[in-house]
């Protein structure tokens, strides 16, 4: 198997991510929920991922950390929290329907900022010109079509320029850029813990500046007395018992992460995704959306000239390659490129990919082509 769908999920992951999973599970309960050894363990456990995820992202505050079920859970918490109808939310053209449908079902006036792809400079002018009419600005850190990489530092500071609370999505940045939760002064910040973290799926984080209103209520471990959710955080949007071996699993893909480095995973990815790009240029049948340097992270979209993407994805399928196609979840971000009608193949990389499996890749798709003409 050639496994190049980790901007869906990262499959192959460190050894350590599984073997602290099955620990948790061996040997913890339920966090806040009992002063025995078994139930201080989770709380331990509990707080040393959540103080491993301030570290990385520079969250001041440990407990403004939460841990959510995936990145769109924490967004919908975002969202529910500073959007009502009638609120006007600008939006980049690259946006996930994680960030849309939630924004839809709140009555949300939605604006876009409309930019060609892969154009930085574009994207800022096009915020500048709408931001005006804002009164809540939502973007993406990376689409997760194309890998591009939106200047969000700029568009953050555009936000505290003129006083519009922001939400960021970092759901393909997270283990590749430097997501820096306090330069960028975003109200909230959502992530999942199972693509570029290398953390099992049903985790993610959600990093908060704001309170926010609670998306769940239930048990929290604190503040049994009270009928609402408690008024501080984590515990206002923790509600029920937490995914610990989850969560022991999370913090095991951060340490990681940590100690490889973001910059050192992108650089790996960015030589994979030269190669991929070099080797299938080669081919006109193939048209590739690739971005100049520095504006593109290990994700690369393509289209075959005259086949349907999902044919073209079984075919590869059959042959042992895992990728994606169709509009992957964001029909905005293929408006945005033109490539609504049809979708794209995506492929998306990770340190776990090697250049023999590209080149394999890359020789099984002409093959494959070759044998259709």
């Amino acid at each position: 198997m050639i496994y190049l769908d980790n901007a869906a999920t990262s499959l192959i992951k460190p050894a350590a991510v599984g073997r602290e999973m099955l620990r948790a599970m061996q040997c913890c309960a339920s966090p806040g929920r009992g002063g025995h050894s078994a139930a201080m363990r989770a709380s331990e456990l509990v707080y040393r991922c959540r103080e491993k995820a301030a570290a990385l992202f520079h969250v001041p505050e440990s407990e403004n950390v939460v841990f959510t079920m995936n990145a769109t859970h924490g967004l919908n918490v975002a969202i529910n929290s500073l959007v009502s109808k009638g609120t006007r939310v600008l939006i980049s053209g690259y946006e996930h329907n994680a960030v849309t449908r939630p924004l839809k079902k709140a009555g949300a006036e939605i604006l876009v900022a409309r930019s060609p792809l892969f154009d930085q400079a574009s994207c800022l002018r096009a915020f500048r010109e709408q931001i005006g009419r804002a009164q809540l600005l939502v973007c993406t850190m990376v689409s997760n079509v194309f890998g591009f990489i939106l200047p969000v530092r700029e568009i953050a500071a555009l936000c505290r320029e003129n006083g519009v609370p922001l939400i960021v999505d970092a759901s393909q940045a997270a283990g590749t850029l430097d997501v820096d939760f306090e330069a960028l002064g975003a109200a909230f910040l959502a992530m999942p813990g199972h693509k570029g973290l290398f953390g099992p799926q049903g985790t993610g984080l959600l990093l908060c500046r704001k309170k926010g209103t609670p998306l769940l209520a239930g048990g929290s471990g604190s503040d049994s007395i009270l009928q609402e959710m408690p008024d501080y955080l984590p515990d206002r949007h923790e509600a029920g018992t937490q995914n610990v071996p989850g969560i022991a699993g999370l913090l095991a893909g951060m340490e990681y992460v940590e100690q490889k480095t973001p910059r050192a995973i992108l650089e790996e990815e960015h030589a994979l995704l030269r190669l991929t790009g070099e080797s299938l240029a080669e081919d006109e049948r193939i048209e590739l959306f690739r971005g100049p340097d520095g504006t593109q992270s290990g994700v690369l979209s393509f289209r075959i000239r005259g086949m349907d993407c999902d044919e073209a994805a079984g075919l590869l399928s059959e042959r042992g390659v895992c990728l994606r196609s169709g509009l992957h979840c964001a029909p905005l971000a293929h408006r945005s490129a033109g490539t609504l009608d049809t979708g794209t193949l995506r492929l998306s990389l990770s340190p776990f990919v090697s250049r023999e499996e590209i080149r394999a890749f890359c020789g099984m798709l002409r093959e494959l082509l070759d044998g259709l003409r």
